[in-house]
């Protein structure tokens, strides 16, 4: 069994050695893929994992807390390895067969990506197909984190029209795992084309799951990611500032400071970047308090609702922050800060790219429903 200390101090060790290759790895463009396996070989997938199954039984608010820590070292690594996280989530949650099957593959320093979503169509149709005999065929996009797994989950529509959900390794033969995702941030995240052609899907790697009957905490957990990521974007946006002003920046000509960390405007700008990290974060992780509360309190609607709303507001908040910080980056440098070997543009880029996935607007309008009404937030895994 792995304890959260040991998990913490594996982290301490492995996180800096991220952050200092983020920014040239994003620039030439390097696919993170020997990092990626440093966390999974360092159990840091594991932290939900319960103790009985040889994780360290960690809080959803002590993930949080690593998760933004990761964004803060490279946001591409933390979005990429968001099925990962997911999963295990959903494990948590599922039947006592898939933990045992599934746990102890984390716990030997397995990837997990995943191939759901799919272009054209109305939002979330799914049109792949799985014919009687295991068969399927189809293309899936936004494929997150699938070129670094070892395992790549999916779903497809079966003759009877339900859906269908199966995991297979990444090397099934007609599996085909494509690097063209073209986002303008985000780019190392290897989100791109799943394509299965003929692909076999055995009777024990799928499962039939019926719709939900309410809401889960999964759901929560994997929109209040999204937050922790921006969350992230903006602490790295503040280090690029501080690093920037005190290594490069000249204070302007008419500022009648002889160093830019002297200049007020400047330091107005670093402080507004600091208190909007320190908003995002900590937003975030009273919303992972919250979907702790909920499962202690065995799940109750009215616990998993109060989780979601606290999610959405969090995701809201961090998007809000992580924008405006990478924005106010710019205004600590003059036009020696554009220049494209220091690449300081990825957090907006970045920032914007991940807050696409799920437009705030929505969160803000379900949210102030809530208050308003009492109407709840969708049941459909946005919230």
């Amino acid at each position: 069994m792995t304890t959260l200390t040991e998990l913490r101090r594996r982290a301490a060790e492995l996180l800096p050695e991220l952050a200092a290759g983020a920014a040239e790895r994003e620039l030439v463009r390097e696919l993170p893929r020997a990092q990626i396996r440093a966390l999974a070989a360092a159990g840091l997938f594991t932290f939900r994992i319960p103790a009985a199954h040889g994780g360290a039984g960690s809080s959803v608010a002590d993930v949080f807390a690593f998760l933004i820590d990761l964004a803060a070292a490279d946001s591409n690594i933390a979005q990429a390895v968001r099925p990962s996280f997911g999963r295990v989530e959903h494990l948590l949650n599922a039947s006592e067969a898939e933990r045992e099957r599934w746990f102890p593959r984390y716990l030997a320093g397995d990837v997990f990506g995943n191939a759901g979503w799919e272009r054209g169509g109305p939002s979330g149709a799914v049109r792949t197909r799985i014919g009687r005999d295991g068969t399927v065929n189809g293309t899936k996009y936004y494929s997150t984190g699938a070129l670094y797994a070892d395992w790549v989950s999916a779903v497809a529509v079966d003759d009877d029209g339900e859906r269908v959900f199966f995991t297979l390794p990444r090397d099934r033969e007609g599996l085909e795992l494509l690097d063209d995702f073209d986002g303008i941030g985000q780019r190392l995240t290897a989100s791109g084309t799943t394509r299965l052609s003929g692909v076999k899907v055995l009777p024990e790697e799928y499962v039939k799951r019926p719709a939900a009957a309410g809401r889960s905490p999964v759901s929560a957990y994997m929109q209040l990611y999204l937050g922790a990521v921006e969350a992230g974007i903006a602490r790295a946006a503040l280090a690029d500032a501080v690093a920037f002003t005190r290594e490069r920046a000249r204070p302007i000509e008419h500022s009648g400071a002889e160093r830019s960390v002297d200049d007020p405007y400047v330091r107005h700008a670093v402080g507004e970047i600091s208190s909007r990290a320190y908003a995002a974060e900590a937003a975030v992780l009273r919303a992972a308090a919250a979907i702790d509360r909920a499962w202690a309190g065995e799940l109750s609607p009215g616990l998993l609702t109060e989780a979601a709303v606290e999610a959405a507001q969090a995701q809201f908040v961090a998007v809000e922050a992580a924008l405006k910080a990478a924005e106010l980056l710019f205004d600590v440098g003059g036009g020696s800060a554009v220049a494209r070997r220091h690449n300081l543009d990825r957090h907006w880029r970045n920032a914007r790219t991940v807050a696409n996935h799920n437009p705030r607007a929505w969160k803000a309008a379900v949210v102030g429903a809530y208050h308003l009404t009492g109407a709840q937030p969708p049941l459909n895994g946005l919230f």
